[in-house]
């Protein structure tokens, strides 16, 4: 086995499973997260002012979170497959 075998390409070795299974998992569990927060704060608790205060910056930290994982998980694709890995 060389290392480019266990290191893998899109689809196998170490890197296939993080790009197909950890990294999706990663994202359901933050975009849940920022849909508990958006439930929870203008839903459930809605009438109250500094719970869609709270709710708002919730709401703001999440979208940026999210952008900076996908921006992230773009520049790691486009590095591999620069790399032909």
């Amino acid at each position: 086995m060389t290392f480019k075998d266990f290191i893998g390409t899109d689809t196998t070795g170490v890197l296939g499973a993080i790009n197909t299974v950890v990294i999706p998992l990663i994202f359901a569990l933050a975009f849940a997260a920022f849909l508990w927060g958006v439930l929870s704060h203008f839903f459930l608790h809605g009438d109250d002012e500094k719970s869609r205060l709270s709710g708002r910056d919730f709401i703001l930290w999440g979208v940026l979170g999210m952008a900076v994982m996908l921006s992230a998980w773009g520049l790691i694709r486009m590095l591999l497959s620069t790399l032909g890995l």
